[in-house]
């Protein structure tokens, strides 16, 4: 059975692939079992392994064939260039970084409100992040849709919203990149954001209509606002672009909370699912204990 799901995500067959995943399996010189999917660690996943370039060569050692790095636009070009060259040497696919980022403090931008001057900000941002896109060989960029207005009827809000996201899917579409809008939770992390679950990202990407745009699907954010995963990742699949892990409650690796993600992974991998997958969440215990524990937990939902 793993060795049939080996080859078939290598053939490059899995419908919603990210595009390097597949040769990316077949590329590593790694000896170590990798994984099905493409599970993507992020900085501090392995910490006690050095600095970023040790922690991605570590990670590729235990298996992984994917990336995510959140901070990736604010590092120097020549850290972003050293990256893109080690995930390249070991066969390793790029993530999503973050493309546009609101102001917590400020609770900005507001992208729905009266004021052009958030969504023309927003748009500078998407302009900038593309010759990122390009250095780090990343497909997918993370973007976060602003804050509530209140004074501002919702309903006008998402409209202003989807012409802003299509404005910016017109930005990215013809290099090739997708920004993924990514839903989260006001019960615990981001009170008072646009964009709170999965399904109104669907409503919005579908408005937008655009390559372009589509939803980051963090399933943590989701447990947390909406819960019912698995249907409401069937429902909204069409404009599912990149998918998120972390376990609620806590934020760490699947095993830690609720969230049953053995049965996520049956999911995905009943779709032939081939991107990526972001580690979106910390470590239940530190040092090397904790780095230990987390590959053992990816290891436990992907042999399901």
């Amino acid at each position: 059975m793993r060795l049939s799901r080996r080859t078939m995500i290598a053939a490059g067959v899995a419908a919603a692939a990210t595009p390097g995943i597949a040769s990316a399996a077949a590329r590593s010189g790694s000896n170590a079992a990798r994984f099905s999917l493409g599970y993507a660690p992020h900085e501090g996943s392995f910490a006690s392994r050095g600095g970023l370039l040790e922690q991605i060569a570590y990670a590729a050692d235990q298996g992984f064939h994917a990336w995510e790095d959140n901070e990736a636009r604010k590092r120097p070009v020549e850290q972003q260039e050293a990256m893109a060259r080690a995930l390249a040497r070991r066969g390793m696919a790029m993530g999503v970084f973050v493309a546009s980022m609101p102001k917590w403090a400020d609770f900005r931008p507001v992208l729905g409100g009266n004021d052009d001057a958030d969504r023309e900000a927003f748009l500078a941002d998407i302009r900038t992040s593309v010759d990122i896109a390009r250095r780090l060989n990343a497909k997918h960029m993370t973007v976060v849709t602003g804050f509530m207005d209140r004074k501002v009827p919702q309903d006008i809000q998402t409209g202003r919203i989807i012409d802003c996201m299509r404005r910016a899917g017109d930005i990215v579409a013809p290099h090739g990149l997708v920004l993924v809008m990514e839903p989260l939770n006001t019960r615990t992390n981001h009170p008072g954001v646009f964009m709170q679950s999965i399904a109104q990202g669907y409503a919005v990407a579908r408005g937008a209509d655009n390559p372009g745009v589509k939803i980051l699907a963090d399933l943590y954010h989701e447990q947390i606002q909406s819960g019912n995963l698995i249907p409401t990742l069937e429902a909204c699949w069409a404009e599912v672009g990149y998918i998120q892990f972390g376990d609620n409650p806590g934020r760490k690796e699947p095993g830690t909370g609720e969230i049953n993600y053995a049965n996520i992974v049956r999911w995905l991998r009943a779709r032939n699912y081939g991107g990526v997958i972001g580690m979106e969440h910390g470590n239940s215990l530190a040092e090397r204990e904790g780095e230990d524990r987390l590959v053992a937990a990816y290891r436990a939902i992907d042999k399901t």
